[in-house]
């Protein structure tokens, strides 16, 4: 068994007020096949869940549209009743029709519902992070996160946070309730919202990259991340997260996985001692976007 634990990667005060471990846990692959449907081992996927609260993980990262309905009551099975440093950040706003079919949904009645069935599904009173999964390009943002506001101020969730948004649409949320997260793709290999990163880092809004392990051609033998993680005794994927940590102070990293010998070895991340050419060596891997 591995000896790091996630807490070794430090904290991060989300909106000043919730301590969570900057290295979390996504729980997006404790599905089936194209996010739809259960997992082929549900045992398995509540021994990762419980491996990753043992090894010091605080912020779990779910949606109602995982599966749909399958990742939330697994949060649920596997830790509730939750221990007070457990933060469950969930997500509204995107609808399935099949296997890797996703479409907005953002009219205020819907979201609402949503939160109620989070909740539900959960087993929480409040959600600690709630977050609007796709701004839908039908509903006014300020309709979508007003809602939110509502949810907020009666007590069934405490943060609001955000998903594949823009700096501009940032600040037209904003405008309507403090903003306390973002999630956009982002990874070594792939830094096209890093003007939103930069942005976030400046408000101190969490950043929570998603599909954070991606490595691209990077991982080729001979390339950045071949040569670095031979002279570490690491993984590409270790080296990938480990960057991101260095990144920025309010990077949060929710790498995810089906497996608890991957799990394990995604922690281990967070004590990769990482030096300043080893960051700007594969930070140059990538010539990032303007």
């Amino acid at each position: 068994m591995t000896t790091v634990r996630a807490d070794v990667s430090g904290q991060f005060m989300i909106e000043d007020v919730l301590p969570v471990t900057r290295l979390g846990y996504g729980t997006m692959q404790l599905t089936g096949p194209g996010v739809w449907g259960p997992p082929s081992d549900p045992g398995e996927a509540v021994r990762v869940l419980r491996r990753a609260a043992e090894l010091g993980v605080t912020l779990f990262d779910t949606a109602d549209s995982y599966g749909p309905l399958v990742a939330e009551p697994l949060l649920k099975r596997a830790l509730a009743p939750y221990d007070e440093s457990i933060v469950i950040a969930t997500k509204a706003g995107l609808t399935r029709q099949g296997p890797d079919q996703w479409t907005p949904v953002g009219r205020p009645a819907y979201l609402r519902q949503q939160c109620e069935m989070s909740l539900r599904n959960l087993g929480l009173d409040r959600i600690p992070l709630f977050q609007l999964h796709r701004v839908d390009p039908e509903v006014p943002i300020e309709d979508q996160v007003g809602e939110l506001k509502a949810l907020k101020d009666e007590g069934k969730i405490a943060h609001i946070g955000l998903s594949e948004v823009s700096v501009e649409q940032i600040e037209q949320a904003r405008a309507v309730a403090p903003i306390a997260s973002v999630q956009n793709l982002y990874n070594l290999a792939n830094r096209a919202a890093e003007n939103v990163l930069d942005h976030c880092e400046r408000h101190g809004i969490a950043f929570i990259p998603w599909f954070p392990l991606a490595t691209g051609g990077l991982v080729k033998p001979g390339g950045p991340l071949d040569a670095i993680a031979s002279r570490l005794s690491a993984t590409p994927s270790q080296l990938a997260l480990a960057w991101l940590l260095h990144r920025s102070p309010v990077m949060l990293p929710i790498p995810g996985t089906s497996s608890v010998d991957h799990l394990e070895q995604n922690v281990a991340a967070a004590g990769l001692d990482l030096t300043d050419d080893d960051v700007a060596e594969l930070t140059a891997a990538v010539t990032a976007p303007n």
